[in-house]
């Protein structure tokens, strides 16, 4: 065990280096430093003042000990040669410590959206001295981003510079929403430390379009490293700011995407029928013909309409033109609903229910089809024949291509992931969607049988319009697509109507409708953490898992 001696241990005497500075006159409104005092010792003593004087803090070791040392009680004079293999307490372990000016960093790109978006992406060495803030200055306006609000991942390029070995983030990148157009151009960046140091670096602002700031910020997310689980990881980075200032940024595009659509209708315009099948369309009009050539020949289906809702504007030449021949080849009535963006499957959904001519509404994917011939007879019964505690809001069993089951409702789990954030613990929980019956055989009685389940999916839901309409909808801050449909059917539950499972099967080729990106995954990620956010107390309490406490008496009463 190594020796510690206090600062009475301290015996030597220090060995001047040149003319001792209490030789000189005193300056006047100046005190006299210590007799005995040594520049060249007393920046042996304090290495931190050494390096603030080399970085120009300070003038000298002298003027830093007048204005701080002597009233922090730094050391001046160094240990006794004969006390060696011990350590000496020369001062106070708590003391502040002089830092350089520069904190190790880079700011590689600020960049601008044509709204407000304020997007930063880059890395600083604060595993000792923390990072706390980020100060963007610009000509007209400036913010400062607080450290919490940051998303930390690992940068290997920093890492490799700086050959650490650590397990530490390094790197950094924030978002924020103005929701006003701010002026770019210059601007000088500061990244600020705990202990005041800094470092400033000067970039050009880049300005891009609402719409591609949303597809880097969410690419990124989706391909940041980490050094635990990468999508707890990226949950966790976003929880305490980005996440928000991301669902306000997407709220504001899906608006605008949604606000004036493009509408022409096909067929028997705007003659009631019994149920509007509602799709929406993602850069894939094909599945439009096909799914009209498979609905039709169906008995019953002259009292349906289809309402296609395309949140691809690129595609709306050929969507025309498809639909224009399937009323022609099907007798089918179409209506064609074209957004001027991609507003997310919630608000493309509530946009096209406003030119449905049913009380029923039947939200589908593109890539799903009926199994039996009187698939539309059979709905429309249930639709009349069950009371409103059973048909308010239902689904249906879904199957996979190779004719095993992919769905008969959904149920709520939770995912819980510890996090030790900076040598702090803490958990990460997210709720989980699940599947009944997934993979099971395609006749497996016990989840084709009429019940409540906690959700639907998206997917096939049908819907009691006024229902719909009293619940407000699809909840639109969700981007892209995913989870709107489980929080749908929360609100149901809430508001006293729970979702049916009945047997109305029908195909479904999951994927196929749509072309995955980086940027859905980064929305994805964004969706679990407010799906959580809005609805983890609820289901905690009484939905958890397959059997949920709830639903308890009201499955008992289905069989």
């Amino acid at each position: 065990m190594i020796s510690v001696l206090g600062d009475d241990a301290t015996d030597g005497k220090p060995v001047p280096a040149g003319m001792p500075e209490d030789s000189l006159p005193a300056t006047e409104g100046v005190a006299k430093p210590e007799p005995g005092f040594d520049e060249e010792t007393y920046l042996r003593l304090n290495p931190d003042v050494r390096l603030a004087v080399a970085s120009a803090v300070f003038r000298s070791g002298r003027d830093h000990y007048e204005r701080f040392g002597r009233r922090e009680g730094r050391p001046l004079r160094a240990p006794g040669a004969a006390l060696r293999n011990r350590i000496v307490l020369q001062g106070d372990l708590d003391a502040p410590r002089e830092l350089a000016k520069a904190a190790e960093g880079a700011v590689d790109t600020v960049r601008l959206s044509t709204s407000g978006g304020i997007y930063v992406v880059g890395w600083v060495n604060d595993a000792i001295d923390r990072l706390e803030s980020i100060d963007l200055y610009f000509s007209a306006w400036s913010i400062s981003l607080d450290a919490a609000s940051l998303a930390r991942l690992r940068r290997p390029d920093a890492e490799a510079a700086l050959a650490s070995t650590a397990r530490h983030a390094l790197g950094f990148w924030g978002f924020l929403f103005a929701a006003r157009k701010l002026p770019g151009g210059v601007c000088n960046v500061v990244l600020r430390l705990k202990s005041g140091a800094e470092a400033s670096f000067m970039l050009t602002a880049e300005l891009f379009d609402d719409h591609e700031i949303r597809k880097m910020v969410l690419g990124h997310l989706a391909a940041a490293a980490y050094f635990g689980n990468p999508y707890f990881e990226a949950v966790a980075s976003i929880e305490h700011s980005i996440g928000a200032q991301l669902v306000d940024f997407n709220k504001m595009q899906s608006r605008r995407a949604a606000a004036s659509p493009y509408v022409e209708r096909f067929g028997r315009a705007g003659r009631r029928v019994k149920a509007s099948i509602i799709v929406c369309l993602y850069g894939r009009p094909e599945f439009m013909f096909l799914q009209s050539a498979m609905f039709a020949q169906l008995a019953g289906f002259e009292d349906y309409e289809f309402i296609y809702v395309s949140n691809s504007p690129w595609i709306a030449e050929q969507l025309l033109k498809e639909a224009r021949l399937c009323a022609l080849v099907y007798g089918v009535d179409l209506t064609v609903v074209i957004l001027n963006a991609n507003a997310g499957f919630g608000a493309a959904n509530n946009a096209a229910v406003a030119f449905a001519n049913s009380e029923r509404l039947i939200i589908m994917n593109p890539d799903v089809f009926p199994q039996q011939p009187d698939w539309a007879n059979r709905h429309s019964a249930l639709v009349a024949e069950l009371p409103a505690e059973r048909s308010a809001l239902f689904g249906a069993p879904l199957y996979y291509d190779d004719g095993s089951l992919m769905h008969a409702g959904m149920y709520f789990d939770i995912d819980v992931m510890p996090n030790f954030n900076r040598g702090r613990r803490s958990e990460v929980s997210l709720l989980r969607v699940e599947h009944y019956g997934k993979g099971a055989p395609p006749g497996t009685a016990r989840f084709l049988r009429p019940r409540p389940v906690p959700a639907v999916t998206g997917a096939f839901m049908s819907i009691d319009r006024s229902w719909f309409e009293q619940l407000g909808g699809f909840n639109a801050d969700y981007i892209f697509g995913h989870y709107e449909d489980a929080d749908f059917c929360l609100k149901s539950i809430a508001a006293g109507r729970t979702p049916w499972l009945h047997d109305l099967r029908l195909w479904h080729l999951e994927g196929k409708g749509s072309q995955r990106r980086p940027q859905h995954e980064g929305g994805s990620a964004v969706n679990r953490w407010l799906f959580t956010k809005n609805w983890e107390e609820v289901v905690r309490r009484d939905l958890l898992g397959p059997e949920p406490a709830r639903l308890a008496a009201l499955g008992a009463g289905a069989r």
